[in-house]
């Protein structure tokens, strides 16, 4: 196992800058997500921990040695495509301990080894089928097989989870973590999907145009976003506009054109700050009439409703007609539907809301 330190990595390509000075270490059998939307630099980041990319600044450090002038042959690490790249005219046996072959191991000692993999990946006597045979999990898991065989200390995963449908994404979160604690190699994981980066993760860096914003683990990337990218972009959330008129006792109240609104103030935010207020769906309900503070209720109307099953989603007014908010209500058998188009006063924990300067939201 080994730790990746990038120390200060800039990377451009000419004038553009696709990452901008990242500095973190991830820790030695960590399974480490970056996540961020489409060009934001996570997969450069990840060419340059693999040797296929090299910093423009920085240093890129794999268990404490320095990867400059080192190509990808020459690394302790194994990168999985996100199109896996396994060869069609091989057995699985044969894909997974291609990499040894090429290390000029023998081949009784490939074949052992190919079929310990295939017992740790579930898959234990499969390797004389052709990976056309193969279900698109298990292919997944074939690739993982043949990164692991060549004994990486660390292993890169780039986006491979993304062209399994729905349900196969969401089993193959929970295998994939499964193997990595089975074999407690250091995992760099690189999605957009926040649902994986959650699920699977000890810890997350965001990202947003070549920046890490936050990193931190689930519990805290969610309920503690450091930046309003984060906060929109993690999950869903409601973002009320406005300035702070006041800040006390860890919150700050910000007006808003629904009222004051409090929430908790981590980021030093001051009176007169142009800020945002984040209640995500799930903090919200409708007010009861013992629900009387100005500056944990609003007034609006409900809109529309969606039933998810276990959650009724209540769309409400907002400023923006195309963007309206949004109230989760648990379904617990007694979930009242609300009336649209009439008014309908909302109410909210404020230690479930967040304030937070202004700065660039995610795009829907």
């Amino acid at each position: 196992m080994s730790s990746v330190e990038l120390d200060h990595i800039t990377i451009r390509f000419g004038d553009f800058v696709a990452v901008d000075n990242c500095n973190l270490t991830i820790n030695s059998g960590e399974f480490f997500s970056f996540l961020g939307p489409s060009g934001c630099g996570k997969t450069t980041i990840l060419r340059a921990v693999s040797g296929f990319n090299e910093p423009t600044e920085g240093t890129v450090r794999i268990g404490g040695k320095d990867m400059r002038g080192s190509g990808p042959n020459k690394r302790p690490t194994a990168l999985i495509f996100q199109n896996l790249a396994l060869f069609p005219l091989m057995s699985v046996a044969d894909n997974i301990a291609f990499g040894l072959e090429v290390a000029g191991i023998k081949y009784n000692e490939r074949r052992r080894r190919a079929e310990e993999l295939l017992n740790l990946i579930a898959l234990p006597g499969q390797g004389d089928k052709m990976v056309s045979e193969l279900s698109g999990g298990q292919r997944q898991r074939v690739a993982i097989a043949r990164a692991l065989a060549v004994e990486p200390e660390v292993l890169l995963l780039d986006e491979p989870l993304s062209a399994l449908d729905l349900k196969l994404r969401q089993h193959m979160r929970t295998e994939l973590r499964s193997i990595q604690q089975r074999v407690g190699i250091t995992f760099i994981y690189i999605t957009h999907d926040q649902g994986e980066a959650l699920t699977m993760s000890d810890r997350i860096a965001v990202m947003s145009a070549g920046i890490v914003q936050q990193v931190g683990n689930g519990s805290d990337i969610y309920n503690n976003p450091a930046t309003a990218f984060v906060a929109s972009f993690v999950g869903e959330n409601n973002a009320f506009h406005g300035k702070v008129s006041r800040v006390e006792d860890g919150f700050a109240v910000v007006d808003t054109s629904f009222g004051p609104m409090r929430g908790i103030n981590n980021r030093g935010l001051t009176e007169g700050d142009e800020a945002y207020v984040f209640i995500r769906p799930e903090a919200m309900r409708p007010a009861k009439p013992g629900d009387t503070t100005e500056d944990t209720t609003f007034e609006t109307e409900a809109l529309k409703e969606e039933f998810e099953g276990s959650f009724l989603h209540v769309f409400l007014r907002s400023e923006n007609e195309e963007k309206p908010y949004k109230m989760a209500l648990v379904n617990d058998a007694d979930v009242a539907r609300q009336k649209l188009g009439a008014p309908l006063r909302v109410t909210f924990d404020p230690k479930r809301a967040v304030a937070l300067p202004v700065g660039e939201l995610a795009d829907e």
